[in-house]
């Protein structure tokens, strides 16, 4: 069902080393490295001027550049903090995470690892470079689900609970990653806002 009152104005993807933006590939790793590497680069490449990336766990990093990458050009300032939501999804909540921080267990446990232990603070982290302030909701899913997507936030749109959303999937376990972010307003033009968008914005 399409949503008249809201339009897909970017997306951001990201997975096998590349980064797209609005379907265009904008980088590629030189090589396929190992994903705190790639993470690494790609903050090199796109920001390079938030030293608390370099504290947070892969998950968080992964939708924070993908965040940082989407709003950079176009950031969503222009609205009230409270008007802009927040809502991702992904499959292995924060296990990737987990599993490292059980692993300090063993000897030490790690405060740094056990912060991220909860899928949700990767928004808490796009939140805090971003200024958001509004609806934000985190589920786990076993794939991304359009439909779903759609449904939940073309609802937060029509009862005015925001005027513009960050929305998608960000999922890491071990060397498995994949960020399909994209930016929902309530003006600006662009695509409507509904399912069968959601899949094109992100069949790269």
């Amino acid at each position: 069902m399409d949503n008249g009152e809201a339009y897909i104005t970017g997306s951001c993807v990201i997975r096998n080393n590349r980064v797209y933006k609005d379907g265009v590939l904008l980088w590629e790793a030189p090589q396929a490295p190992e994903l705190t590497d790639f993470l690494r680069a790609g903050y090199d490449q796109f920001s390079g001027q938030y030293p608390k990336f370099h504290k947070m766990d892969p998950l968080s990093k992964l939708g924070w550049l993908a965040a940082e990458v989407l709003l950079k050009d176009a950031p969503l300032s222009s609205y009230p903090p409270e008007s802009v939501g927040l809502i991702l999804a992904n499959k292995s909540a924060s296990l990737d995470t987990d599993l490292r921080y059980f692993d300090t267990v063993k000897d030490i446990a790690s405060p740094a690892l056990f912060v991220y232990t909860l899928a949700n603070i990767v928004m808490g982290e796009i939140s805090i470079r971003h200024g958001f302030k509004g609806e934000n909701a985190f589920f786990t899913t076993d794939a991304f689900d359009p439909a779903f997507m759609a449904r939940y936030i073309g609802q937060l749109f029509l009862e005015n609970a925001v005027s513009a959303c960050l929305c998608g999937w960000v999922e890491v376990m071990g060397p498995r990653y994949e960020v399909m972010l994209y930016k929902v307003e309530a003006t600006g033009g662009g695509l409507s806002f509904n399912a069968d968008n959601l899949q094109k914005a992100v069949s790269i």
